[in-house]
């Protein structure tokens, strides 16, 4: 492959980033902190190539006037092609079939946030897992509370709502997993995302994958809802 293919890869390398970067679509890859590095980079790389490429012409061009042209296998081009996948088909966040394969990841944190004292809560699936688990619930008894995540149903059909926790990127995201009960409407699928209204419950249970604990939530009103522009949960990093 010549320095030409090389830097149009490094070209096409860099603009991927700096399309992921400048759009939400890093947030499929990458913890929301990581955009001005990608941008960084790409800015970097799409340097490099444009420099690379001129380099180059100039050295193609003195090597034909005394003869000495090689050309390299257009084949070679082919490398072109996995980027412009990635550009064109951008892979859905992690969902269901991740969270059900996979043991919840929820810790005990060192502390917990105030949370104000009248009102509707609108809670993380993180924070209300953790407060109910470890917390014993102490500051959501009475309370009625807002979730929203995505549905995932185990080989029994049991109900979670869930949502990916990342602490760098999609690589390293597990999951935590509310189980749900109370009125559930008969009919949802895998990966459709609800806001949830409820109250808290003592109820526990624990994943079977891993043993470790998931703590329910009693829905009051379950409702279908889209997308969060960031799929993933990153209160971990706060």
């Amino acid at each position: 492959m010549n320095r030409l293919a090389q830097s149009a890869v490094l070209f096409l390398l860099g603009a991927t980033l700096l399309h992921a970067g400048a759009t939400d679509l890093y947030l499929r890859y990458v913890k929301a902190g990581l955009q001005p590095l990608l941008l960084a980079s790409g800015a970097v790389l799409v340097a490099t190539a444009l420099a690379t490429a001129w380099y180059e012409r100039g050295r193609q061009r003195g090597a034909e006037h005394t003869g000495a042209a090689h050309r390299e296998p257009r084949i070679a081009w082919l490398l072109l092609l996995p980027l412009l996948a990635l550009i064109l088909v951008a892979p859905p966040a992690l969902g269901s079939y991740s969270a059900t394969r996979t043991g919840t990841a929820l810790q005990e944190p060192p502390a917990y946030a105030a949370l104000p004292p009248t009102g509707l809560l609108r809670l993380s699936v993180v924070d209300y897992a953790t407060r109910a688990a470890y917390d014993h619930g102490r500051t959501l008894t009475g309370r009625r509370i807002e979730i929203t995540g995505f549905l995932a149903l185990d080989a029994d059909g049991t109900p979670y709502l869930v949502r990916m926790a990342l602490n760098c990127c999609a690589a390293d995201a597990q999951p935590v997993k509310i189980g749900l009960t109370g009125r559930i409407p008969p009919v949802l699928q895998p990966d459709t995302w609800l806001r949830v209204t409820g109250v808290y419950t003592p109820r526990q249970s624990r994943d079977p994958v891993n043993d470790g604990p998931i703590p329910w939530f009693e829905a009051t009103t379950v409702t279908p809802t889209t997308q969060p522009r960031d799929p993933y949960d990153e209160s971990w990093n706060n």
